[in-house]
């Protein structure tokens, strides 16, 4: 469904609860993504998000032909000095570069970025760093200036993207409700790189009832709780540390995650017409 609606990049990181996963659970994981891949898609699992975790798992990484993995942010006992020494090895254990997810301010400083991609360190930055107004962001803007835009990717979902791709020309966007509305989510990033930004104001709108839901609970649960309350496929229970939904909360994301589905299928229809 995914790729029907245009998506080509599949990238399994937050939202996948990659977090929690196990060392040995690990390469089952990879091997099921390699199996179901699409043709010609680009499959990024993640790593981390501690570094012990991440170098053990590159270890695995590297019998498969991933094109790259993705770095998972600490939340805490880093320094961004350390955050790029560790990049660095573990690109050099991997012996392929990785992407760092940067969701958290100075989490790495500018210039190491633009060291570390110069040196074929990091291939592209996933930015997730979440503020109140997404046009006033001096990190950003400094990490614009340090490596250019062709390897930023707005993290965050649709909220933020038309700023982050019009004001600060990032490459593209990443998204959790593309797993619910593939055709809308691609059609804004057309719309964008088409230079459309009513359009993709317009199509931005239908996600915002339901990414007011994930920004109100948890964004991974009620992600992976949505998808199966829209229809779509049983997503089962969540891994510790999380947990699904509180009963009090379903109907609610139920119907934001219902009328989200409709509208892409509404969509997809009239585009096929």
């Amino acid at each position: 469904r995914l790729s029907a609606g245009g998506v080509s990049t599949f990238l399994y990181g937050g939202n996948a609860n990659f977090y929690n996963l196990g060392i040995l659970e690990f390469p089952l994981i990879l091997e099921i993504l390699a199996d179901i891949a699409p043709p010609d898609a680009w499959v990024i699992p993640s790593i981390g998000p501690d570094f012990g975790k991440a170098l053990d798992q590159v270890a695995i990484l590297r019998s498969f032909d991933f094109p790259t993995a993705m770095a998972l942010p600490m939340a805490s006992a880093t320094r961004p000095a350390g955050i790029a020494t560790g990049l660095r090895r573990l690109a050099d254990a991997y012996q392929r570069p990785v992407v760092a997810y940067v969701r958290a301010e100075n989490y790495v400083a500018p210039k190491d970025i633009a060291a570390l991609v110069a040196d074929g360190v990091v291939t592209s930055v996933k930015y997730a760093v979440e503020r109140k107004d997404p046009a006033e962001d001096r990190y950003l803007s400094e990490l614009v200036d340090a490596i250019g835009t062709e390897r930023l990717v707005s993290g965050i979902g649709e909220r933020p993207a038309i700023i982050h791709l019009t004001k600060f020309g990032l490459a593209g966007f990443t998204s959790g409700s593309v797993c619910i509305a593939p055709h809308l989510s691609t059609a804004i990033l057309r719309a964008l790189k088409a230079g459309d930004v009513a359009t993709a104001t317009t199509l931005r709108a239908r996600f915002l009832p339901f990414e007011d839901r994930r920004d109100a609970g948890s964004p991974i649960v009620v992600l992976h709780d949505g998808v199966r309350l829209a229809g779509i496929a049983d997503t089962g229970p969540l891994q510790p540390y999380l947990a699904n939904l509180d009963a009090d909360a379903i109907g609610h994301v139920c119907e934001a995650a219902k009328a989200l589905y409709e509208e892409d299928v509404r969509f997809a229809r009239k585009q096929a017409a």
